[in-house]
């Protein structure tokens, strides 16, 4: 059987490139982000009554990866890279439909000069990401109290930490658009996003990453971020989904 799903609308993120985005939903909840619906969704009507929840479950599609097939078995970051389990036993991106799903928190509804936006925390999507669906978030039957999940049963933890160099500070200090702008930073480094197979290396490591409209460079040394510089990224194309 095969069928056609139609992108209700695309999302607005920090996140621009894959590097460095959370693996799972919600861990930094600075990232904050707007769904922008599509015609012929971008009408109240839509979302009438959506505020009465706290979050949503966002249905999508791995834009950036959807063309290039899928595996039945991946390597999961959580096993270092290491192991294979099937693609239906993770939530990797390599799979045969190219749909995600993601738990958010929902901030609000924006409506204005005849375009909707839902506004958005703890986000963990890449910029211009299709969305295909929203569904509420219910507790009495998402939370499932007695569930267990394998080698993902608990919440990722490391123990990196961040410092920020004189330059750094003083550039997120004087800018005013993003007030959370140095915990957001902090938290997505935290995170480790490195490949498994650079934090078995010992040797100091460069990074750079791109949130919102800022280059971000860093080094990592053992279990410590440190953030050499932050300034304005280059305007660049973001790709956009196909209706």
């Amino acid at each position: 059987m095969q069928f056609e799903v139609e992108a209700i609308g695309h999302i607005e993120s920090p996140y621009k490139q894959k590097f460095a985005i959370p693996r799972q939903p919600r861990l930094v909840p600075e990232a904050t982000a707007k769904l922008i619906f599509s015609e012929p969704f971008s009408r109240e009507e839509f979302v009438r009554g959506i505020e009465e929840f706290t979050h949503l479950w966002l249905l999508f599609r791995f834009h950036e990866t959807a063309d290039k097939g899928y595996s039945a078995l991946v390597r999961p970051p959580r096993l270092g890279g290491n192991e294979r389990k099937g693609v239906f036993a993770t939530r990797a991106t390599f799979r045969p439909n190219g749909i995600g799903m993601s738990a958010v928190k929902l901030e609000g509804v924006e409506y204005k000069n005849g375009q909707l936006a839902l506004l958005l925390s703890g986000i963990d999507l890449l910029d211009g990401t299709p969305i295909v669906d929203i569904k509420p978030y219910l507790p009495y039957s998402d939370a499932l109290q007695d569930a267990s999940a394998g080698f993902a049963d608990t919440r990722p933890e490391t123990e990196m930490t961040v410092s920020f160099s004189e330059q750094a500070q003083d550039f997120i200090e004087k800018q005013r658009q993003y007030p959370e702008l140095m915990n957001f930073i902090s938290n997505v480094l935290k995170q480790d996003p490195r490949p498994a197979y650079k934090k078995k290396k010992q040797q100091t490591q460069s990074y750079g990453m791109n949130l919102y409209e800022f280059n971000i460079r860093w080094q990592v040394e053992d279990e410590h971020n440190h953030v050499i510089e932050v300034s304005v990224e280059k305007p660049q194309t973001i790709k956009k989904p196909q209706d």
